[in-house]
């Protein structure tokens, strides 16, 4: 069976691992953590970059900078990961779904305006597959409504929107370090501050509450507890791993952005004749080769292509289920925004909110089918891969 992802190693994993029980500093805030912390910062341009525990993390402490009151709303995707709402949702505040766009995942932003109110105080994109969502425009109705705009990049990193980092463009940034990216710590993520106002707070946020890490800088002669906060930062151990993928970043990528092009090119033929669809890159976002999809006619046949790919020992995998349908979100009106207060019966197995209609997004929550992608996999078996998709639309045309 041909998986659906490998972990990379790069080899030096371990031995830096060992080199961190060595040094006697496991907790958070050693060595390893603070070389990928300024690697991140002098790599990307990010003002503040902060190792987390995973990109969930990251989302909280984001949700707990933006200072948000009980029914505060906030503007997201439907079609992403529970993680993006759920830090919000933890702080009070409720969620308002947006469609993506009709030619890629991303939130749509020409439906966004309409969906502000005067309780909406934060925006979140998703640059689903790594490709960036159009920034210049959520961040223009951000400023024109005095709302903050949290980028979700966690399939992002090495990505660019005209030239200008993922997760460096909203004031808050969040990445992700899961297995299934492009550089892997097992889970880890990292959140990125891009706006002053809220550098000096995230550190205490992420000490736990307390003013830590002005006291190891010499700024404060003794440190104690002032504000919220929770253990974010990550243990040596985690930045330990990732640190031996940050250096071979440029390695992976490359070859990351080979398989993808393999893939995209051997398809072709099947785009051309209207048999599936291929990711769109437009032409402001740049590829970091996260993800490899193709988007199926019909949810009967993604589930037919899923299944002959199994028999042929691929494993393919769909993505992400409509959140606005979600069994959680359905029956919490207390989550929605008072004009979506109602839940009615889809059918006799699931529940709709009521005036809450996302075509698109249930069109790629429905129809998107990802093919393995990761570093190891060779061309020899992206070309199997092809060629058993190629026969399976054969018999469909």
């Amino acid at each position: 069976m041909i998986p659906f992802n490998k972990p990379f190693l790069t080899g030096k994993e371990c031995e830096y691992i060992a080199d961190a029980v060595k040094s006697g500093k496991l907790s958070g805030n050693g060595d390893f953590t603070k070389k990928c912390q300024n690697f991140f910062e002098n790599h990307y341009g990010f003002k503040k970059a902060l190792m987390t525990t995973s990109c969930t993390d990251a989302l909280e402490m984001a949700a707990l900078l933006c200072d948000l009151e009980p029914g505060d709303e906030v503007i997201a995707p439907s079609y992403t990961f529970v993680s993006t709402v759920l830090a919000f949702i933890r702080v009070g505040a409720k969620i308002v779904f947006c469609d993506s766009c009709k030619n890629n995942p991303n939130i749509d932003p020409e439906k966004i305006e309409a969906l502000i109110t005067p309780k909406t105080r934060v925006i979140v994109p998703v640059h689903y597959a790594g490709v960036a969502c159009d920034m210049d425009r959520i961040m223009d109705i951000a400023n024109r409504h005095n709302l903050l705009v949290v980028e979700d990049a966690a399939q992002a990193i090495d990505s660019y929107y005209k030239g200008r980092p993922l997760g460096s463009i909203g004031h808050m940034g969040c990445f992700s370090f899961h297995e299934t990216k492009n550089i892997i710590a097992g889970e880890g993520g990292l959140l990125t501050i891009n706006d002053e106002r809220f550098i000096n707070r995230s550190e205490i946020l992420w000490e736990k509450g307390t003013n830590r890490s002005e006291f190891f800088r010499g700024e404060v002669n003794k440190y104690g507890w002032v504000d919220t906060g929770s253990s974010f930062l990550p243990s040596e151990l985690i930045s330990a791993f990732l640190w031996a993928q940050i250096e071979n970043l440029d390695t992976i990528q490359n070859r990351r952005k080979e398989i993808w092009l393999r893939y995209f090119e051997a398809l072709q033929t099947l785009a051309f004749a209207g048999l599936l669809k291929l990711p769109v890159i437009p032409e402001y976002a740049t590829n970091n080769a996260h993800m490899f999809y193709v988007v199926c006619r019909s949810l009967e046949e993604r589930t037919e292509l899923i299944q002959y790919l199994r028999e042929k020992e691929v494993l393919s995998v769909f993505h992400y289920l409509s959140l606005h349908k979600s069994r959680f979100y359905t029956t919490k009106p207390e989550h929605r925004p008072e004009y979506l207060a109602e839940t009615i019966s889809a059918n006799e197995d699931e529940l709709e909110v009521k005036g809450l209609d996302l075509p698109e997004c249930d069109h790629f929550a429905d129809c998107l089918v990802r093919l393995p992608l990761f570093y190891e996999l060779t061309d020899s078996e992206v070309d199997y891969i092809v060629e058993s998709i190629l026969e399976f639309y054969s018999s469909k045309s």
